[in-house]
């Protein structure tokens, strides 16, 4: 089941929406490939639904133009654009069948009958339920039914699927499950897909590229290896993991190289972007961030709670100054226990005070 092999790029020229006097988006300016997977990842409220449903048509944009190749979409409705779209509450007819529902862009299209039987039940046949087919979505657990909403968006060929945080119904068991299945689906497609989350394990998982948004603006975009390790602002790395975000002094540093001095302990780090005055944050991840025997050098603090998530412990403890710090440790300890934390200097990532 491909999509559309004429076209090659979405692109995204300073697209801008607005709502009275809120800027929801700003400027966003993306290339898209066909084939790619984007996660537009960022939390409640940062555009990135907003940004969906510009690509969609169900949005009106305020300014800024949206092209598939040379022609322009952003003047086009929805129903004109032949995206497939899948939403987080599934939107399946009730009355209809499997093959009712998965058929029904292809009905409003005006396509034969003839020509969509075989199209409809290869999109079931890539979902996986041709045993469920003649049933309808009150018969199917919630897992099924969104199976059934991506059989529906991919039968119509689109040359863009466009999923908007598809498995926030699910239990924890189902998402992972239906994460693979995406990617998979995805992979046998041909065509784009861009994804909205807020859950940055699913972004990892499943993107080619991801796309952090905030307050509207696209803040880094990059392969997943590049975010994970190298977050290019703090608030782009406290979304990707970096919990802890500890004010520092500003030491000495030779280019990426710095050292910082924290609760009265100095340490090596690698500075992320510019540190122009003396105080700036260090950002580590809690699994990073290791409770360290009592003479060894790390930040003195006192654990508050700690729970066991089967090979090691995590836990909070809070500095002298207040600093929450969230760390691991291979053994258990105490609420209120004295506790030194320590981690590698590769790991830790300064940024400039903003």
């Amino acid at each position: 089941m491909a999509a559309n092999a004429s076209f090659k790029t979405l692109r995204l020229q300073q697209v801008g929406r607005d709502f009275g006097t809120m800027n929801a988006l700003k400027d966003l300016t993306l290339d898209i490939q066909r084939g790619e997977f984007i996660a537009l990842l960022g939390p409640s409220g940062c555009g990135k639904s907003t940004a969906l449903n510009c690509i969609a048509g169900l949005l009106p944009t305020t300014r800024g133009s949206i092209w598939l190749d040379d022609k322009r979409i952003d003047v086009l409705p929805a129903e004109d654009r032949g995206f497939g779209m899948v939403f987080q509450n599934y939107a399946l007819f009730p009355h209809m069948t499997v093959r009712g529902n998965v058929g029904f862009g292809l009905k409003m299209r005006g396509v034969p009958q003839a020509a969509a039987t075989p199209r409809i039940e290869k999109a079931i046949q890539t979902v996986r339920l041709e045993s469920q087919a003649h049933k309808s979505p009150g018969q199917l657990s919630g897992g099924q039914q969104q199976r059934v909403a991506i059989a529906r968006a991919i039968a119509i060929e689109p040359p863009v699927v466009l999923m908007d945080e598809p498995l926030s119904n699910l239990d924890a068991k189902l998402r992972l499950e239906m994460r693979q299945e995406i990617r998979r689906i995805h992979q046998g497609l041909g065509s784009i897909t861009i994804y909205v989350t807020h859950d940055q394990d699913e972004a990892l998982s499943l993107a080619d590229r991801i796309v952090v948004l905030r307050d509207g603006e696209i803040r880094q975009v990059g392969t997943p290896e590049d975010l994970y390790a190298r977050p290019a602002h703090l608030d782009v790395a406290e979304f990707m993991g970096f919990r802890n975000q500890i004010p520092v002094t500003l030491l000495s540093a030779a280019g990426q190289q710095v050292e910082v001095s924290a609760e009265g302990v100095a340490f090596q780090a690698i500075a992320q972007e510019p540190v122009t005055g003396q105080t700036a944050y260090a950002a580590i991840r809690p699994d990073d961030l290791i409770a360290v025997s009592s003479d060894a050098p790390g930040l003195p603090a006192t654990v508050e709670a700690i729970e066991y998530r089967g090979r090691d412990f995590f836990g909070s403890a809070r500095t002298a100054s207040g600093t929450e710090l969230f760390f691991r440790s291979s053994r258990r300890l105490t609420a209120g226990e004295p506790v030194r934390l320590g981690a590698q200097p590769s790991t830790i990532l300064v940024y400039g005070a903003s």
